[in-house]
């Protein structure tokens, strides 16, 4: 089975199959899929099947009657026609209902199946958006979607196959049976369950083979998708490396692979259905010649040997599938345990039992408290050593250091993304993990170096932060980011699409949708992560004073890589190899001469020898 945060589900492994399990979730799913009338649709499904399969075994008796009226003729022949009549109008009415049956029961049953399905791509889905940065960093997009289509696809398939399939075929087997047994003699019945037997064990063999073939199917399948949704995420990348060529050469494989692996199934299949055909005709063929002997020495009527037959020809009909279902039933599975154990993996972040909301805010920001935090991230031996500090209500507090140095995991630990393994953080003296998460992500708001957008409307990715805000609010906090005159440009305004992840949009737009998001959200603690570093040097300006501006009344963590930008800072932390080095105000910091001077110097020579009005 598949566990660990590190690493998702990974589809096309050889999961170790739980049938039983399984099938418990599926029916317990059924319970709270919510489905209009579900008890009375599933009562009404179930008569269905077993009025159809009664039927269907009981209208080749009155056929063979009919039949055997017909041959008799020892009546006069008014009599005879009436009584054939009757009983082929009787014939036809049986089949037809036994026929109509299953339609009937599909109608019946489409909304519970659909509201199954619908439920477990929910449920699941809501899992997937619940579990940590962690587990997110190291799936793919495109293989964790296909896991969950098709484990959501494959329970409605199991529920119709054991519910509707193989539980009405065998009912119907056993109906046969006594029929036969009864009506006939039990040679026939003999005949009709050895017949049965060996096509179902040799269904089963080859179609057990055939499953390695369908494995490698879905896993070239799942690759090709994993490689498409990656190359269309990253376009700008590709486009920019000239990659266009290697990108379709790895998706070609991966469908190269996927044909090569269907040629075999299908070989397979086609191997299989001869077998079922050859097996099928020989089982037929002992009993009509059984019939035949058995109606040369009187015992039977020439309408006994169609009725014999047509009974074990109406058995063959669920069974001709039997292969396909048994090879389906056996992937839906498969996929049943993927999206299951998709299902198992825990957040690493989860509300406490007692969590509670965070206290009412007094309109002066947030304080922020890191009291001896200590982490570690996996397969890395850089982390955060013993980091403490203070970021008072309303003031600025400004991270700086290179590249690897803890700073993504301070903003981390401060917005509970992830946990610290000793320490802690506070928010208005509440430890993070004492605190709903909606409630805290309510109080904290974040802009963030690559701001990611949803392929909607300007309006609608700044009105995310805030789902109940006007349109007037969300203007607002637009015209703040200094994004009105961009609007104004805009045919469609507000309403104008930003395209897949924004990239419609320059970088610098984007983050500036991203401060009109944060600012909308009007959060006690605003993070700023290198939020102005894709905006050219005027912009950078207006949006400093704006977001000084939107600093008031609140507290804000400012990561920077621009000196220049944090200088009015209320303090400043010098971040080296996950500890904190130095810490003071600008001024405080230059006449230490240290770690933060030095870097002050190197920028400031880098800028003057940047020729004026370059960006």
């Amino acid at each position: 089975m598949m566990r660990g945060h590190g690493g998702g589900p990974v589809a096309g492994r050889d999961v170790k199959v739980d049938g039983w399990a399984s099938l418990r979730h599926l029916f317990e799913l059924q319970i709270r899929s919510k489905a209009p009338q579900l008890k009375a649709r599933l009562a009404a499904s179930l008569a269905l099947v077993l009025v159809g399969k009664g039927l269907g075994v009981w209208a080749p008796l009155l056929m063979g009657k009919a039949i055997n009226e017909l041959a008799a003729g020892k009546d006069a022949p008014e009599q005879v026609a009436i009584a054939f009549t009757g009983l082929i109008i009787g014939w036809s009415l049986i089949r037809l209902v036994s026929s109509l049956a299953p339609n009937l029961r599909d109608m019946v049953f489409m909304p519970v199946s659909q509201a199954a399905q619908a439920r477990a791509a929910a449920e699941t889905f809501g899992h997937a958006l619940s579990l940590s940065v962690n587990f997110h960093q190291s799936k793919q997009t495109g293989s964790l979607a296909r896991i969950i289509d098709r484990g959501a696809r494959s329970m409605d398939f199991l529920l119709r196959s054991f519910v509707f399939n193989i539980g009405p075929t065998a009912i119907e087997l056993v109906l046969a049976a006594i029929i036969l047994t009864t009506h006939f003699d039990w040679r026939f019945a003999a005949c009709a369950l050895v017949t049965v037997a060996v096509y179902a064990a040799m269904t089963f063999a080859i179609s057990d083979w055939r499953i390695t073939h369908r494995r490698a199917m879905n896993e070239a399948d799942t690759r090709a998708a994993g490689v498409s949704v990656d190359a269309l995420i990253n376009y700008e990348t590709v486009k920019s490396f000239g990659a266009e060529i290697r990108a379709a050469s790895a998706y070609d494989q991966a469908l190269q692979d996927y044909a090569q692996a269907a040629v075999r199934s299908n070989s397979s299949m086609v191997l299989l259905n001869v077998l079922q055909t050859l097996i099928m005709s020989l089982g037929l063929g002992v009993m009509a010649i059984m019939a035949g002997v058995d109606a040369a020495h009187g015992k039977l009527g020439p309408g006994d040997v169609t009725a014999a037959i047509q009974i074990l020809m109406n058995l063959y009909m669920p069974l001709n599938i039997l292969g396909f279902t048994y090879r389906e039933i056996r992937q839906a599975f498969v996929d049943m345990e993927n999206m299951l154990d998709l299902r198992k993996e825990v957040p690493a972040i989860r509300d406490a039992a007692n969590a509670g909301d965070l206290p009412p805010g007094d309109g002066r920001g947030g304080r922020l408290d890191f009291a001896h935090v200590e982490f570690r991230h996996g397969g890395r031996s850089a982390g955060l050593d013993e980091v403490t500090f203070t970021a008072e209500p309303g003031t600025t507090v400004a991270l700086v250091g290179p590249s690897g140095s803890g700073k993504t995991t301070i903003v981390r630990l401060a917005m509970r993304l992830i946990d610290p393994e000793a320490g802690e953080v506070r928010l208005d003296g509440v430890d993070l993990r004492q605190i709903r998460s909606d409630s805290l992500h309510s109080a904290v708001a974040l802009v963030p170096q690559d701001v990611a957008l949803f392929n909607n409307t300007l309006a609608s990715n700044i009105g995310f932060a805030k789902p109940s805000a006007t349109d007037a609010e969300i203007r607002a906090a637009a015209d703040a980011a200094e994004l009105g005159p961009f609007i104004e440009s805009l045919p469609a305004g507000m309403n104008t699409p930003v395209g897949e992840r924004g990239l419609k949009l320059s970088g610098g737009e984007r983050q500036r949708v991203g401060i009109a998001r944060a600012l909308l959200a009007n959060p006690r603690l605003l993070i700023l992560d290198e939020a102005t570093s894709a905006l050219d040097s005027r912009t950078e300006e207006a949006i400093q004073q704006t977001l000084k501006r939107a600093r008031q009344g609140r507290t804000t963590l400012v990561v920077a890589h621009r000196l220049s930008t944090i200088a009015d800072a209320d303090a400043i932390l010098v971040i080296k190899k996950g500890r904190i080095v130095e810490r003071g105000t600008h001024a405080e910091l230059l006449a230490l001469d240290g770690e933060y001077a030095t870097l002050w110097r190197r920028q400031t020579r880098k800028d003057r020898q940047t020729p004026k009005g370059a960006s």
